[in-house]
This record gives structure tokens, sequence and C-alpha cells, in this order.
């Protein structure tokens, strides 16, 4: 047992001289003085030696623990020095490097505004899916094949194909294999925000007033307030004595809340097939008016497509160009750039 004692020491010794962190301390501590340590083990095992031997043993233990846990304390010390040594070459009075956050896009930002203000005048908030049908984008909305309101809604079609879906600008809507679909059930890339008034009003009864932010797709060449990619923000109330009074104040609301007080803003008459009568919303943008919405009374045949009686039910819709609503009140002088991915864009917001 003294000889066992004697060769622990010896180690022992020999791992705290060679040990070059405090981790290698630590596992030395454990394998001698630690719960199954051998150290720890002959001190639990003088209870079964003779009372002579353990009068030898046990002082020969009780000193070398003494001198281990000196040993490594000393080694430790040494360690945290040269470390606090190392730390304090570094200048701690210099400013840190600043922390870039991330950025919202300006498009998120408006649009969670919009929701805001339009939630406040007690209007849900309802969303519909990017691929539509002919039906819903088209003819449920006083827009049927051949009718030449649908060249000013230049589209993508889908072309059915064994892999899937892609898009093309082929107004014939004939599918990959040559045939030709069904009306309903040709497939396209919204051109606008209207088909979820269709979808909406085949499962609601009115009274209602929602809106419908999404993304709209048009295959049209692009220049500085024209993009094939947009985003629009549909509105719909419907009721019995809903008039286009009733709109007008929606909008002026609307607009005041967004732009503020002094905001100006022109409402001139035009044709959609949807609406009767037709209303744009115009407002300035780099020194010229630049259209932001289109709107007016809904037509009675989109309420005659989803089962409404046109006489005793009135309401009004409109679409608001989101990205150029951006670009107002950013002053963004073009719409190219939401999509750019230029962070230099993007952390301006």
């Amino acid at each position: 047992m003294k000889e066992k004692i004697e060769e622990i020491k010896k180690l022992a010794l020999e791992m705290a001289e060679k040990a070059k962190d405090s981790k290698e301390l630590e596992n030395l501590e454990t394998k001698f003085l630690g719960r199954k340590g051998e150290l720890t083990q002959i001190l639990r095992s003088l209870k079964d030696l003779a009372i002579e031997e353990r009068r030898i043993i046990g002082p020969l233990a009780q000193k070398l623990k003494k001198e281990v846990e000196e040993l490594v304390a000393e080694k430790m010390k040494e360690f945290q020095a040269s470390s606090f040594k190392l730390q304090s070459k570094i200048d701690i009075t210099k400013p840190g490097k600043k922390i870039h956050g991330g950025h919202i896009h300006p498009l998120n930002k408006i649009e969670k505004e919009i929701r805001d203000i339009f939630l406040s005048m007690n209007f849900s908030v309802v969303e519909g899916p990017e691929v539509e049908t002919d039906y819903y984008n088209f003819d449920a909305l006083n827009i049927p094949k051949d009718h030449p309101a649908r060249d000013a809604w230049d589209t993508f079609w889908l072309k059915q194909s064994v892999g899937g879906l892609f898009a093309r600008p082929d107004s014939q809507g004939k599918s990959g294999l040559g045939l030709k679909t069904p009306d309903k059930e040709r497939k396209l890339l919204r051109t606008h925000t209207s088909p979820m008034q269709i979808h909406y009003m085949q499962t609601h009864q009115p009274p209602f007033q929602i809106i419908v932010p999404g993304r709209t797709f048009r295959y049209e060449a692009t220049d500085a307030s024209h993009e094939t990619t947009f985003g629009q923000v549909e509105g719909l109330m419907v009721g019995e004595d809903v008039s286009l009074a009733n709109f007008k104040f929606i909008i002026e609301k609307f607009l005041t809340r967004l732009f503020g007080e002094g905001v100006e803003f022109d409402f001139r008459p035009n044709y959609y097939p949807f609406v009767e009568p037709g209303v744009d919303v115009y407002m300035k943008w780099q020194n010229k008016e630049l259209e932001v919405a289109g709107a007016g009374m809904v037509h009675p045949e989109v309420f005659r497509a989803v089962g409404y009686d046109p006489y005793k039910t009135q309401g009004f819709a409109f679409g608001f160009g989101l990205n150029r609503l951006a670009m107002i009140k950013y002053k963004i002088p073009d719409i190219r750039l939401f999509n750019s991915g230029d962070l230099r864009f993007i952390k301006q917001f």
C-alpha cells in the first residue's frame, strides 16, 4: 500500500507538470481525488487494514491528498494569471463593432400598416391562391372569353406538363399534350386579387367588408412604374345599402391614415367589366399623376355569378397597387427596386 501511494505521488507530479490548461488539471483531480479516484479508494480502504498498518498508511495518504490539492490549486492560479495577461492586451475601452440588425422590406412594412388601418375600420383580412383558374380570374368577374377587356390583363397562363405547371404568355391555354383544357380549369397566375371576391362571396352572405392583400402577376414590359410581379390590396364591401358615397368615405379615411392629413388624391371615371360605374384613384408621384387604384360599384353580373340577387344587394370593390403606394409614401423612384435584392435599398427601412 505504501508503494502504491508513492506511485500515485510520482504520477500526479508528472501530470501536473505536463498539464497545458485547466481542463487537464481537472482531469488530474478527478483521477486521484474524485469519488472513484485512486487516492480516494486508498482512504476508503483504511477501515479494512490492521490498526498498525492503518497508523502508517493513513497519514501518508492524507499528506499526499493535501499535496495534490495544493498542487492543483497552484497550477490553476498560474493558468488564470496567464489567461488574464492575454486578455489584458485587448483594449476594453475601444468601442465594439456595431451589430447590424435585420430590416423590414418596405412592401412588408406598408402592408402591415394597411392591414392595421382596415382592421381598425372593421374590415376582415383574407387571403387567396396565387394560382387561379380562368373562371375565377376572368369569367366570374364578367370578363368572358374573347372579351376585349382581357387584353388589359397580360396573363401568365400555366401550361400543363408531366412535371407540373410552368408559366407561359399563351392566350390559347393549351396543355403540354397539345389538348385544350376546359375553360373553367385553365390555370394562370392571377392578374389581380379580384378572384378572391368570387371565392369569398360563394361561401359568405352579406353584409361583410374584407380586404385581400397578395401578389399578382402580369406579362408586360417593365419600367419605373410597371413590374411583372407586384402587390395588390383588394377591398370588397357588400350589403343592402352600400353606395359610392360609402366608398368615397372609406378611401378618404384610408389614405388620410396612411399618408397623413392634407393628402391629395383624385377620383376619375374609368371602365372595368366587373364594376359599374368604374373609378380610378390617382396620386402625385415624381411630379406626375400616378394611378394607385381601380375601383367601382360591383357589377350586377358578378353578383349573379355567386348567387346573389343584384336587386337586393349592392357593394363596392377596389384594388390598390401596394408597390405604388409604397413608392409614394417612401419616395421611391423606381418600382423595380423592390425586387432588386439590393441590400443598400433594403437597409434604408
